[in-house]
């Protein structure tokens, strides 16, 4: 049978079991709703987790950037890897035990604020959105390509599916589902893994395969042979890896749709089991990426370079992916031979051969999104038609698993956080959940649209996110959980300024990007990339809300022996009625 056979067979039986499973754990209570009833097993909660956190990003787009980046795509891995781990012994145990619904909740009740409440809410709601733009983007790339319908389509149908489930069954059917999930996204990324690793290296285990076989020496001399510098050579300012890798750490550990999860379990030890399941569920795809990408980067060079046009395009798969527009060639010289090197082929918004980037006379000739690394790679390695159906099914489970804990926080933001504790006290339970279940209808509804109209490939838009939540979420929560000092009004002014100035910064860093200007209007700010900026932006955000905290009235007394209370162990004193 042909890929595309196949694709129907296995993306429709599991859209069938993650529709099934939606309606399976159908609920009618608002706890139900937010939280899964509080009653998840720690095991499952970790491949919940596990599949909530490894987006689109994780599974398409990230060896993508490895691969493309060499050793400066590593960043992605540190910080998101070095991220969890932060989030699972610094912050999940103490909000869990907080024992609330959301983390503008535990916003509000610990600043014993209505306002710091409301900024809380307001920026989930705009990181979520950011963060959801990217995993929608890779539901339209994966059905364009595989399916064959366009990109438009692929996205409603994917969020069709994603909100179905959402809407009926809440948080328990978000958490069951993404278990399913999970269970796929790990297969299709570990199979073709094995598969390419036995072929190139002889090796059947990808890590092994990459750290003991000559291939990386291989890479890096045709990388230096090709003009570019060596594959595990980094080009990058070390300051920007720094604020790079920082961000993506402290932005994991500030995520409402990750934090959320460690609410959904009966207790404080159950939180902590399930961080550590979920760790290892994450490990299994996080030490398999650099092999992957360097597998793909090796047979892409290969198969591509001084080839002629018509060879080229006479392989089924290249054909197929240059009309998504995601792999394109074009002939700058004229010899009819494909060169790869370094500098832009295409102008990425006329889809026209590039010859006003910053180096015109780049001799490359090929164009290849980033997002199509992973999904493109069993088939440039000649893996069999299901092999490569499933990893389009692995990619849609990782992108629709995070797309769906994102619409729930939005619901929940605006349901629970904006309605219930703000606009109607008095709303009865069936009003609570009408709202939270329309909330994520015109979610989904917006999903679409950036679906359609992507900001920026995957993992640059979720790097976006990170920084958002690492300058807004990260210090305001430690914080929280570490200073009984620390008032309303430090949190307040500490999350506006870190949200205004990653905000604007990002805006002015990737204004070439969002505005179609030739150039951005701030290219670095002192060797600091875009995707760094929210590091600088949550210093400010820690020192404006100390200093503002301390030049200000003390929190009540019953608010910093809650805090006491908070990080006192379980099972000792007081601390057990939070459970």
């Amino acid at each position: 049978m042909s890929v595309e056979t196949w694709t129907y067979i296995i993306v429709g039986i599991t859209f069938a079991v993650y529709i099934y499973i939606g309606y399976w754990a159908r609920v009618r209570d608002t706890q139900g709703f937010y939280v899964a009833g509080r009653g998840v097993h720690p095991i499952a909660n970790g491949a919940a987790t596990a599949a909530d956190w490894m987006s689109a990003a994780s599974f398409i787009s990230m060896a993508g950037l490895i691969s493309t980046l060499g050793y400066d795509g590593a960043v992605y891995l540190m910080g998101w890897t070095g991220g969890y781990v932060l989030l699972a012994l610094l912050l999940a145990p103490y909000l869990r035990k907080f024992g609330k619904y959301t983390v503008p909740d535990f916003v509000g009740d610990r600043y014993y604020s209505q306002t710091a409440r409301l900024i809380a809410a307001v920026a989930a709601i705009f990181i979520s959105f950011v963060y959801v733009a990217g995993q929608v983007r890779g539901v339209g790339i994966v059905f364009s390509r595989f399916v064959g319908v366009d990109i438009a389509t692929g996205v409603i149908i994917g969020v069709a599916v994603v909100g179905f489930f959402a809407i009926i069954g809440g948080m328990k059917g978000v958490t069951y589902t993404q278990v399913a999930q999970y269970a796929v996204l790990i297969i299709a990324y570990l199979i073709p893994a094995v598969a390419i690793s036995s072929v190139l290296t002889g090796n059947p285990l990808p890590q092994a395969g990459f750290t003991f076989s000559d291939l990386m020496p291989k890479l890096n001399q045709i990388h230096q042979d090709l003009g570019f510098a060596a594959y595990t050579a980094s080009t990058r300012p070390m300051i920007d890896v720094f604020c790079i890798t920082m961000a993506l750490m402290v932005g994991t550990a500030g995520l409402p749709h990750i934090i959320v999860r460690f609410y959904t379990v009966p207790n404080v030890r159950d939180a902590r089991v399930s961080a550590g399941w979920a760790l290892l569920f994450i490990a299994l795809l996080y030490t398999t990426a650099p092999a992957l990408a360097s597998f793909a980067r090796y047979n892409l060079i290969q198969t591509l370079n001084g080839k002629s046009l018509e060879e080229v395009r006479a392989i089924p798969w290249v054909a197929k992916w240059e009309k998504t527009r995601l792999l394109q060639f074009t002939d700058k010289d004229g010899d009819g031979r494909i060169t790869f090197a370094p500098g832009r082929a295409f102008n990425l918004k006329s889809g026209r051969p590039d010859f006003t980037s910053p180096n015109p006379a780049s001799r490359n000739e090929v164009y290849f999104d980033n997002d199509i690394i992973v999904l493109s790679t069993p088939e440039v390695a000649g893996l069999a038609p299901w092999i490569i159906a499933l990893v389009a099914a692995g990619g849609l489970a990782a992108a629709m698993s995070t797309a769906s804990g994102l619409l729930l926080v939005v619901s929940s933001s605006v349901a629970h956080d904006i309605y219930y504790r703000l606009v109607n006290p008095g709303a009865t339970e069936a009003q609570r959940l009408l709202v939270g279940r329309v909330m994520i209808g015109v979610a989904v509804v917006i999903a679409a649209y950036f679906g359609v109209n992507p900001p920026g490939f995957v993992a640059q838009v979720v790097a976006f996110a990170f920084g958002l939540a690492a300058s807004s979420f990260f210090p305001i929560i430690v914080l929280g959980i570490f200073d009984k000092r620390m008032n309303s009004q430090g949190a307040v002014a500490g999350m506006l300024t870190g949200l205004i100035f990653t905000t604007v910064m990002i805006l002015l860093m990737k204004s070439d990007v969002l505005f179609g200007q030739p150039a951005p209007a701030l290219p670095n700010w002192f060797g600091i990339s875009a995707e760094g900026i929210g590091t600088v932006g949550m210093v400010l955000n820690f020192v404006v809300a100390w200093a503002v905290s301390r030049a200000t009235a003390a929190p009540p007394e019953d608010v910093q022996h809650m805090v006491e209370d908070l990080r006192i162990p379980r099972g000792a004193g007081a601390a057990t009625a939070h459970d």
